[in-house]
């Protein structure tokens, strides 16, 4: 037991944490523009399919939120 602890876990742990080190480190050879972080964009199109107009989305009445600094905005509208 005292082996599996001195050398087989902690050979686990170097090998994992090198693995890491390995995926992260890929990025430097990505071409530039999958290096980037990923866009963040709507989740619905604006415009309707196949009609070409704007589509209409529904309205959301979301609670008003307390806040540490005692504001309390209003989400969704």
């Amino acid at each position: 037991m005292t082996f599996i602890r001195s050398y087989v876990i902690p050979f686990f742990v170097i090998v994992t944490f090198f693995i890491a080190l390995i995926a992260v480190s890929a990025r430097i050879f990505l071409p530039s523009d999958m290096a980037a972080p990923a866009p963040i964009e709507e989740t619905e199109s604006a415009i309707a399919p196949k009609t070409g107009t704007p589509a209409k989305v529904p309205q959301v009445n979301a609670p008003t939120l307390p806040t540490s600094g005692g504001i309390t905005p209003k989400i969704g509208g």
